[in-house]
């Protein structure tokens, strides 16, 4: 097993949306294209995923309009060392930080 995959399914973890300029904007164009790049921060160097989203696991609507809530729901399937995960983010709009977890799923 791997023991980065076992430390992000325990618990909650600080995260941030690492694109590169850290805008709102940009972030809701990394969601327009479909993939987000999620850093879980606690690790040693920090641990960068690229998460193909799943909108129809997600609540994206803060950032589909300027009302409502400044928070928005990430989730999206990928591999991590050889683990089939889902990765599972809370993002705020205003910082482009919150926190996040990893469940393995079954093959």
């Amino acid at each position: 097993m791997s023991e980065l995959v076992d430390f992000l399914c325990a618990g909650e973890h600080p995260v941030e949306a690492s694109q590169r300029q850290k805008t709102r904007e940009e972030l809701k164009e990394a969601i327009d294209r479909g993939w987000v790049h999620v850093k879980f921060t606690d690790t040693r160097g920090g641990t960068e995923l690229g998460v193909p989203i799943d909108r129809n696991r997600c609540d994206l609507r803060a950032i589909e309009s300027e009302n409502g809530s400044s928070e928005i729901r990430l989730v999206g399937d990928l591999t991590l060392d050889f683990v089939p995960v889902t990765c599972f983010a809370r993002i705020d709009l205003a910082t482009l930080r919150g926190e996040g977890h990893l469940e393995r799923r079954q093959t």
